[in-house]
C-alpha cells in the first residue's frame, strides 16, 4: 500500500505544476525508497481520471457557454461529448486546451493541472479541432516532418498507408476529406496517452470512417485515453464506451452507451378509425412527437403496457411499436 504522506506529495506538487520526473527526483534525493515512489505514482494515477473536469464554467460577458459542468474520463475509455450546435462542447474543448481560459473551474489533463502546463501536457495530447489548419503551400510530407520528433514514437508511415494520403501534394490542394486524413495523421502520429477531437470524421466516406474506428478502438484497447466531440451518433454509438450530453452548457447525462441501449424507450404510431381525445391515452410518460390526419407518433418511456391498456377500448385502426434508436433517446436528453 502506497504512503499517505507519499500520496498528498504528489499530488500536491501536480496541483502546482511541478513535473513528475522533478517530483520524483526530490523525494529520492530526501530517501525515500525508489519502489515506494514507484507505488506512489501507480496508487495516484489510478484515483485520478486521465480528464478531470471540475465546475468548470465559461462566459463571454452575458453568454454562458459553459456553465459549471464537471467530468471525470478513465484510462482507456473511449467518451463521446455530444449535444446541438452552440451547447458548449467546442468552447470545453478549447478550455481543455488551453486555447482559452476558463472563467472558473479547474481542468486535470494526466493528472497535470491543464493551464499550468500547458506546454508539457501537448507532447502527450493528439488534438485535431473542427476545422483542421494547415499550411496551404506545404506539402503533406513537410507537415509530418516539421511535427517529427528525434527519438520520439512515429507510426506516420503506417497512418498514411492505412489512410491513403498522397503527402507530395500542397495542402492548399487537398480536397476536404485528404485535408481531415492530414490532421489526423498529425494528430496521431507519435502514438499520445490522449486524444482530444472534435469531430473526427468530418468530410471522410463511409470507409475511412471505418478505418478510423478501428484505429482509435485499437488504441483505446493500448491505453488512450479518447474524447471526442461528435454529431454522428451511429458513429458514438459505434466506437464509444460512454457519453456525455450537454444541452446550453450544462451536462444533461453522463452514461455507459450500453445503460443507454437498456433504458426502455418505445416509439409507438397509433391510428383510429374515428377522432379520439388525447386525454384518453395519454399520460405522464407518453408524448406526442408528431400528428397525423387520423393519428399520432407517440414516445412513451418506461413500459409500454400501460398504453395498450389505454388504447385497449378506444377505436384503433393500425399501431406500430419500436423500440427507440440510440438517436432517439439522445433527442430525448437534447430537450431537456
Amino acid at each position: 500500500m502506497a504512503d499517505k504522506e507519499l500520496l498528498d506529495y504528489i499530488e500536491q506538487s501536480r496541483e502546482h505544476g511541478v513535473s513528475d520526473v522533478a517530483t520524483r527526483d526530490l523525494l529520492f534525493e530526501v530517501g525515500w525508497r525508489s519502489e515506494d515512489i514507484d507505488a506512489a505514482f501507480e496508487a495516484v494515477q489510478k484515483t485520478v481520471g486521465v480528464i478531470e473536469i471540475q465546475n468548470l464554467k465559461k462566459y463571454f460577458g452575458d453568454t454562458k457557454a459553459v456553465n459549471d459542468i464537471s467530468l471525470r474520463i478513465n484510462k482507456g475509455e473511449i467518451f463521446g461529448f455530444l449535444g446541438p450546435n452552440g451547447a458548449g462542447k467546442t468552447t470545453t474543448i478549447r478550455c481543455m486546451m488551453d486555447f482559452i481560459r476558463p472563467t472558473s473551474g479547474k481542468i486535470l489533463l494526466l493528472g497535470k493541472d491543464a493551464q499550468k502546463n500547458s506546454v508539457s501536457l501537448k507532447n502527450k495530447i493528439g488534438y485535431l479541432s473542427g476545422n483542421v489548419q494547415l499550411y496551404d503551400k506545404w506539402t503533406g510530407r513537410m507537415h509530418i516532418n516539421f511535427m517529427r520528433r528525434p527519438g520520439g514514437k512515429d507510426n506516420a508511415s503506417l497512418l498514411i498507408n492505412r489512410l491513403g494520403l498522397d503527402i507530395n501534394r500542397r495542402a492548399g490542394k487537398l480536397s476536404s476529406g485528404n485535408r481531415q486524413k492530414l490532421g489526423l495523421i498529425l494528430s496521431l502520429m507519435h502514438e499520445p496517452e490522449l486524444i482530444i477531437f472534435d469531430e473526427p470524421t468530418n468530410a471522410l466516406d463511409p470507409l475511412l470512417q471505418n478505418i478510423i474506428y478501428e484505429l482509435l478502438k485499437d488504441l483505446a484497447k493500448n491505453g488512450t485515453t479518447i474524447f471526442m466531440s461528435s454529431h454522428n451518433l451511429a458513429e458514438v454509438e459505434r466506437i464509444c464506451t460512454r457519453v456525455g450530453v450537454i444541452r446550453q452548457g450544462k451536462i444533461v447525462v453522463t452514461e455507459s452507451i450500453a445503460d443507454m441501449r437498456q433504458k426502455h424507450l418505445h416509439t409507438v404510431e397509433v391510428f383510429f378509425k374515428q377522432n379520439v381525445k388525447k386525454e384518453e391515452f395519454l399520460d405522464g410518460d407518453t408524448e406526442i412527437t408528431k400528428e397525423f390526419p387520423d393519428g399520432v407518433c407517440l414516445t412513451v418511456r418506461g413500459e409500454i403496457a400501460p398504453l395498450l391498456r389505454r388504447l385497449a377500448p378506444l377505436p384503433v385502426k393500425d399501431i406500430d411499436i419500436r423500440h427507440s434508436n440510440l438517436e432517439d433517446m439522445f433527442m430525448e436528453f437534447y430537450k431537456k
